[in-house]
């Protein structure tokens, strides 16, 4: 199964029409396109990028410990707010009463809502601690908040943390917490409180941790639009602004970049300053729930992503190759390989790999500058096949050129052709090379 991920213009103008804040990062839709220049028909490269989709449905979940899901054996649950209310069932082996985590990531709207559900906190007072890791084996960029929705109650301890190097090493994103001095020893604070300087700071927030009372407020964000509004402006509409600080910042790139995620709930929901240790069927996780918006990091060299085998991938233009895009191509590699840049709005610079430009690695139609011309066909990447009337490395010549008179000939019925000088020098490299190429063959007797 392929999706492609390919922007329009127009459906980011729409977007922009509708929400608080614009499609932010959909102007870069295209990665070429073909101009004419005074040598004719030829290529203007752009930086480019993946359309932003719903990530979620690219990833692999994975639970520890791996038997905390609810079901097996069955169980059953009281209400948080009414500890006498127990008639909800867990029960794996049968389809209406089960909650595995794939029900994270459904369709939202359905009634009753789906979820996925732990194991009660039947081993009070030993911490009930759940890790739920998020995989895409690639890496990602995101492009809006990250959306938690939970149906029992929001933990009153939660971390949410980030890898950029497929699950080896971690860093915190936020901590969540009713009281963040005595869970982690930090001071309370909210996005507002962020400046541009302390962009990266890491906060504990008290705001997403309420209990049983605020009952039908079940998000917990993670708000990265905030603080694309700390360069951007409070709707996102100096965009410069943000794309050079991610062209020059390396570390604020990387911020917002992952390849997994990993949501640590350390302790639910309880509704009190003490824990009914007679009811704990009250307390255990459910989220129904989990929005995690992005696009396929491919260093501004395509802009289309396939999910192919379970596997997401970048499709690299600008002659570059890899997963991310993030080398050049065998035998483009006559600069050093570069990320595009956004700048200048709002075409970017695509930084293009150029084709090796001395030995015997330069051959016909490896790239756009050396294609065979005039209905020419290459023949095995070494030379052009010419129609009857045309001759040359690239069948730039008319073959009346050999003829009496020449071109210009009053009999030829062609008027003078007159190679540009950067067309002279290619073809001359490329016969150096081809010559060096052919002086190394075998002699055939």
């Amino acid at each position: 199964m392929r999706f492609h991920f390919v922007l329009t213009l127009w459906t980011g103008v729409c977007q922009a029409a509708m929400q608080h804040y614009p499609a932010a990062w959909g102007h870069y839709d295209v990665c070429k396109s073909q101009i004419y220049s005074d040598e004719g028909l030829t290529w203007d490269y752009m930086a480019c990028q993946p359309e932003a989709a719903d990530m979620t449905q690219f990833l692999k979940v994975t639970l520890d410990p791996p038997n905390i899901t609810c079901g097996d054996p069955p169980e059953t649950y009281c209400a948080l707010e009414n500890p006498y209310m127990c008639n909800n069932e867990c029960d794996a082996s049968t389809e209406e009463l089960a909650h595995p985590p794939k029900l994270m990531f459904d369709i939202e709207g359905r009634n009753p809502t789906t979820f996925w559900q732990s194991t009660s906190w039947k081993k009070y007072p030993k911490a009930l601690l759940v890790n739920i890791t998020l995989s895409w084996n690639k890496t990602i960029e995101l492009t809006d908040d990250i959306v938690l929705t939970f149906e029992s109650g929001r933990p009153e301890q939660m971390v949410l943390e980030k890898s950029l190097d497929y699950g080896r090493s971690w860093q915190p994103y936020q901590f969540y917490a009713t009281d963040c001095l005595d869970a982690f020893t930090m001071e309370p604070k909210t996005v507002q409180d962020l400046t541009q300087h302390t962009l990266l700071d890491i906060i504990c927030t008290e705001d997403y941790s309420r209990g049983y009372v605020w009952k039908y407020d079940k998000t917990v964000r993670f708000e990265i639009k905030d603080r694309f509004a700390l360069f951007a402006g409070p709707r996102l509409h100096n965009m410069a602004s943000l794309y050079g600080q991610l062209d020059t910042t390396k570390n604020l790139r990387d911020f917002f970049t992952i390849t997994d995620l990993r949501i640590r709930l350390l302790r639910p929901a309880t509704g009190a300053t003490m824990v009914d240790e007679d009811n704990l069927s009250r307390y255990f996780y459910a989220i129904s729930d989990i929005k995690v918006q992005g696009r396929c990091k491919c260093n501004l060299h395509a802009n289309s992503c396939v999910f192919d085998k379970e596997k997401l991938g970048c499709e690299c233009e600008h002659n570059t190759t890899g997963p991310d895009c993030g080398r050049c191509k065998k035998n483009y590699q006559g600069r050093a390989w570069s990320a595009g840049s956004y700048l200048p709005i709002p075409k970017g610079t695509a930084n293009t790999c150029i084709v090796n430009n001395i030995g015997p690695v330069t051959r016909v139609c490896d790239n756009e500058l050396l294609r065979c011309q005039n209905g020419g066909v290459c023949v095995n990447n070494v030379r052009c096949s010419c129609p009857s009337d045309y001759s040359g490395l690239l069948c730039e010549k008319s073959r009346c050129e050999t003829e009496l008179g020449g071109c210009g000939g009053p009999n030829s019925g062609q008027p003078p052709l007159t190679p540009s000088s950067s067309s002279r020098l290619l073809l001359l490299l490329l016969g150096s090379a081809l010559l060096r190429e052919a002086s190394c063959w075998p002699a055939v007797l």
